[in-house]
């Protein structure tokens, strides 16, 4: 037999995931991890989650758990899970913003938040990072207004534009903007030797590497995608990186228990390059090149916590991502990041104090859409504790 749970199934910005009402999931952590592994088809060790929502890849196999908020400072609550494809696992370590996008529609639509026309700011707290995000929401009749001339690149058309405020997003999971107290640090890599990274927690930690550091020009999609030996020497340069964060005790552990964070970019000048539609992406439209992993395989578009840790990162002086950067981009109001799917502009306000750098806000346009809503189903047996099954 089989429990059904109302579900909403959303995009936000480039990515998917099944929305919940914290109220219609188990309040036992482990069964409610259980239930949302079931939703999704995880784990799978074909990699295709074919017995569930999930797509097959890192961008659609994500969950939100929504709540009222009882602090009058914010509207509702939001705890984001990164569902694992071939793992009994959900990272709940960082957060993702692209999926951040469409937790206002979401508290809008299902009567969290009262409604304002032309636009209704929701105030969240993401609880997985302790930081505020404010969405400003367009609104027609009461409910989010998806429709209009906005387009983001990776996702196809236009839509009606959120704009996401990321306040103090510094220390998202480690407390401090700089976690190793260095704007760049030599790791040595077995089989690569040393190599000079920056690590920067923004939003989200990220690993920030030269791509010619591993003999790449950082234009690459298809050849990171399709060499194994890139792909490990990413993941070994990360679970170092992670190691440094105190996330794991060793670079072999990070690979298995800490695999959603810290995520690691490759870096690289502004350059002409194809991006996935074919579209020729000119020098001149961007700032720097960036491609991003997402658990273990290069993101088609880019993380949006990756792009404001990225942005942040560019304005902080001697890192291998400010290195990158024109002059003139440091005193930009946004920074154009190109990335596999397109362009992604972020604005960001970083001050600097003495020595140190406060990361005060960045702030980023992105579209969402409501795809389904309805009842997820999964296995009554899933709700059965382990005494019970003994």
């Amino acid at each position: 037999m089989q429990a059904r749970i109302r579900a909403v199934y959303m995009r936000g910005g480039t990515s998917k995931a099944v929305f919940f009402h914290e109220n219609h999931l188990p309040k036992n952590p482990e069964i409610r991890d259980r239930v949302i592994l079931a939703t999704y088809g995880s784990p799978d060790p074909n990699r295709r989650q074919i017995d569930g929502m999930g797509g097959a890849v890192s961008s659609t196999s994500k969950v939100a758990i929504i709540s009222p908020s009882k602090d009058p400072d914010y509207d509702v609550n939001y705890h984001f899970g990164q569902v694992c494809i071939d793992k009994l696992k959900i990272g709940y370590q960082g957060n993702c913003g692209n999926i951040s996008s469409a937790v206002g529609p979401f508290a809008i639509d299902e009567g969290l938040v009262n409604p304002e026309e032309p636009i209704t700011k929701v105030r969240i707290y993401q609880t997985n990072t302790k930081k505020l995000i404010v969405a400003e929401v367009p609104v027609k009749d009461g409910l989010y207004n998806e429709e209009g001339s906005y387009a983001i690149d990776g996702v196809p058309g236009t839509g009606g534009r959120i704009t996401l405020h990321f306040f103090n997003p510094g220390g998202s999971v480690t407390g401090k903007l700089l976690p190793t107290g260095n704007v760049t640090d030599v790791i040595e890599v077995p089989g690569g030797g040393e190599i000079t990274i920056s690590i920067v927690d923004a939003a989200n930690p990220v690993v920030f590497v030269r791509a010619r550091d591993l003999g790449l020009r950082g234009t690459e999609i298809y050849e990171i995608d399709g060499s194994g030996e890139i792909r490990q020497k990413l993941e070994a340069i990360r679970s170092r990186g992670a190691v440094m964060l105190g996330l794991a005790s060793s670079p072999e552990e990070a690979s298995q228990i800490s695999q959603d964070v810290p995520k690691i970019a490759l870096v690289s000048e502004a350059q002409d390059y194809k991006a996935l539609n074919g579209e020729v992406i000119q020098k001149d439209e961007i700032d720097i090149v960036t491609r991003i992993m997402s658990m273990g395989t290069l993101h088609k578009a880019y993380a949006a916590t990756g792009a404001i840790c990225t942005t942040g990162a560019s304005k902080i002086e001697n890192t291998v991502v400010n290195e990158m950067l024109g002059k003139g981009a440091l005193e930009a109001k946004e920074i154009r990041l190109g990335h596999p799917g397109g362009i992604i502009s972020v604005g960001a306000i970083i001050e600097k104090k003495g020595n140190a750098y406060e990361y005060r806000e960045a702030v980023l346009g992105r579209t969402a859409r409501r795809l389904m809503d309805g009842y997820v189903y999964v296995p009554e047996s899933i709700f059965i504790e382990k005494e019970e099954r003994r």
